[in-house]
């Protein structure tokens, strides 16, 4: 058994692997460039699942199973894939404890005025006339309910804020005051102090926030998005902080990314962009390689429960 990895893994993880299936033959790649020239021998592949293109997965003759250590899949040839029957996995769920720990610093940030004070800071300005506030007791809602939303809540809870949360399906999960399915998102708008997207990119989410949704947020209201920058169109929310329909957006994916150097977003005072790093951890191939090892046993014993198998018919 050929397990081809087109994703750089650190030397140790790969002694790791090795040393636990000592059976199985690693080729370990720094990137799909290198990793094409012996796809044709893989078994299994692993990768971060944006190299993959149709004439790769053509060439891929004996490939069974694509582990994606990422949780971003959109970028995956679906139609080739669900035709040749390869089973996808990803590592859905690892990045929980960062990105939940990026939203609830960026919203502290906003409220805490750091921007202003590092500001002050570098001019040796001392001025206390900064205007504080409070997250602790506010309305928070989260689009979408997954590993990363719960443990936001979770969060949000040790503040004691109210959370509803927001799905397809409307599920009430732990950590929620109530649950509400996506149609129904607008009946809790107006009450809202956060509004926070960790929405995948497909086609049912693709400019799934308009600008009816700002205008229906109070004008106070924080806008962070860490989920996918295809969730909401780029005129509609510049056009809804340059017409103060909210306060401020938080924003670490981009409909194009890198963010060009024109994009006004970058010079608003009500903007904070960082650049898609919420999910950066030290321990995010560990946890990644961890999924996959799980899976991997599952696969060997020829069972069919794996974590976190996608549907290539929908794209998630």
């Amino acid at each position: 058994m050929v397990i081809l990895s087109s994703a750089k893994i650190s030397e140790k993880h790969r002694k790791t692997l090795r040393e636990h299936y000592p059976n199985a033959t690693f080729i370990f790649c720094s990137n799909m460039d290198e990793a094409k020239h012996k796809i044709k021998h893989a078994e299994i592949l692993i990768t971060f699942g944006e190299d993959l293109s149709a004439d790769i997965i053509s060439q891929a003759t004996n490939l069974k199973w694509i582990m994606v250590i990422s949780a971003g899949i959109d970028q995956l040839p679906f139609e080739a894939i669900n035709e040749r029957g390869i089973l996808v996995t990803n590592a859905r769920g690892i990045h929980k404890v960062p990105m939940a720990e990026y939203a609830i610093s960026m919203l502290l940030q906003v409220y805490r005025q750091e921007k202003q004070l590092i500001e002050n800071e570098t001019a040796k300005k001392w001025d206390r006339s900064v205007r504080m506030k409070e997250i602790t007791g506010k309305t928070m809602v989260i689009a979408g309910t997954g590993a990363i939303g719960q443990e936001v809540a979770r969060l949000a809870k040790a503040f004691r804020m109210k959370v509803y949360g927001v799905s397809r399906s409307g599920r009430n999960l732990e950590y929620f005051d109530k649950s509400f399915s996506q149609s129904k998102m607008e009946t809790v708008l107006p009450e809202v102090d956060f509004v926070l997207s960790v929405l995948p990119s497909t086609p049912a989410t693709k400019g799934f926030f308009t600008y009816d949704h700002f205008k229906q947020m109070p004008n106070h209201a924080v806008f962070l998005n860490m989920g996918r920058g295809d969730a909401v169109r780029d005129d509609d929310i510049i056009r809804a902080l340059q017409e103060g329909e909210i306060a401020h957006a938080v924003l670490d994916v981009f409909a194009e990314e890198p963010l060009p150097e024109n994009d006004p977003r970058w010079t608003m005072e009500n903007v904070t962009v960082t650049p898609h790093m919420s999910g950066i951890s030290p321990h995010y191939q560990k946890r990644a390689l961890e999924i996959f090892e799980e899976n991997l046993k599952v696969y060997l014993q020829n069972r069919n429960d794996f974590v976190n198998r996608i549907d290539v018919t929908k794209g998630y």
